[in-house]
């Protein structure tokens, strides 16, 4: 049973990471994008 529940944590844990790294990516896209717009409206 602690081997299951071991294995059903990690299991949660991975998908959590996957979850940030993903939602990390987009909030970087956001701020490239935004980057990009203030350039453009400076020129």
């Amino acid at each position: 049973m602690r081997i299951f529940l071991a294995v059903l944590a990690l299991a949660g844990l991975t998908a959590a990471c996957e979850t940030a790294e993903g939602f990390g990516r987009d909030v970087s896209n956001l701020g490239n994008e935004i980057t990009e717009e203030s350039q453009e409206a400076q020129q």
